[in-house]
């Protein structure tokens, strides 16, 4: 009998480091995570289907990483061009990603800059370097972004329903209106009728 495997969670992982990129990738793989790791707020950005400020060329994904879904973004606060913490506030303005769950990574403990992102958007944040005990604080937060997606999209539905449901009234309500008037047309013609056939009794 075949038991059915649960699909991972698709994280992207955005560093400028090349070893702190593939160390993250490698925990994340430990945790059973899916990855796609890109080098710039800019490729995450283009990743996601939003094109960056500068005119990298296109990030090279497998087809199959492009069919799945991002559930999760870790990404470093210092990078050259766009910080984390502009690439947190890119993500929260658009209304088709700000419920991606956010983590930033930073190697400076500086709580002002901790506040401020968490402030913005972000889920988490994680000093360097970043643990395998760090990784099993991700799950809950994707756990908890698909709860606030299967509300909206409930909410959606309702809204949808409600308005099929006040168009249906309104169908029903005219065609009555529709069939009163009919009613009426029929009750003027038998009177218009009535008076001729008195008038030849009559004669």
């Amino acid at each position: 009998m075949a038991v059915a495997t649960e699909t991972p969670f698709h994280v992207l992982a955005v560093d400028d480091s090349l070893p702190d990129r593939k160390l993250i990738e490698r925990l994340l793989k430990t945790s059973s995570f899916q990855v796609t790791t890109v080098d710039s707020g800019s490729k995450a950005l283009e990743f996601l289907g939003i094109h960056g400020e500068d005119s990298s060329p296109p990030v090279s994904v497998h087809e199959d990483q492009l069919e799945v879904a991002v559930n999760l973004i870790i990404t470093d606060y210092c990078m050259p061009g766009m910080t984390g913490y502009d690439l947190l506030k890119k993500i929260k303005e658009s209304t088709s990603l700000r419920d991606i769950p956010v983590v930033i990574m930073s190697s400076e403990n500086i709580p002002s800059r901790i506040n401020r992102c968490l402030e913005e958007g972000a889920d988490e944040f994680f000093l360097k370097p970043v643990r395998l005990s760090d990784m099993s604080k991700l799950k809950p937060h994707i756990l908890k972004s698909r709860c606030k997606e299967h509300y909206h999209q409930e909410q959606h539905q309702q809204s949808d329903s409600s308005s099929n449901e006040c168009s249906n009234t309104t169908n029903s309500s005219s065609s009555s209106s529709d069939n009163s008037n009919s009613r009426k047309r029929k009750a003027e013609d038998n009177e218009e009728v009535l008076p001729q056939t008195n008038r030849s009794r009559h004669n």
